[in-house]
């Protein structure tokens, strides 16, 4: 399994504030809702089309202020994936956060999409940094 990591970024907050936002499916709504098809989410499930491809994720482990464990769920994508929200608090308005996909790929696959697997997660990353640090 191929492995994946964003940059790590700051944001300006506790854990305890970020967590609830980032351990909720159905909250990633309004960031996806432009950008893909048949969004359905539920607290812990979100499906949807993108470019034509069913895309089915689940939570699989939640730990408070610490990290989300999402992966693939039944009738979604062919590859197996798991993608993770990591968070550490170095201080209390200092709380690093990072994602993490692990993704089964064959070398063909990893060749095609593996850079930008590694772009979308450094943009992914930022931009929610970007976003929960614009909260006061």
């Amino acid at each position: 399994m191929e492995k994946y990591e964003s940059i790590q970024q700051r944001i300006n907050h506790p854990a305890a504030l970020i967590y609830p936002l980032i351990s909720r499916m159905d909250l990633f709504s309004p960031a996806l809702k432009d950008k893909v098809e048949e969004l359905e989410t539920t607290p812990d499930s979100c499906s949807f089309k993108l470019k034509g491809m069913k895309v089915a994720m689940r939570v699989a482990e939640r730990v408070e202020n610490k990290h989300v464990k999402i992966v693939a769920d039944d009738g979604g994508l062919p590859v197996d994936f798991a993608f993770g929200i990591q968070l550490k608090e170095v201080a209390p308005n200092d709380t690093r956060v990072r994602m993490v996909v692990h993704a089964e790929l064959n070398m063909m696959m990893k060749m095609l999409i593996g850079n930008k697997i590694q772009k979308g997660l450094d943009d992914a990353v930022t931009q929610l940094a970007t976003s929960i640090n614009q909260f006061r």
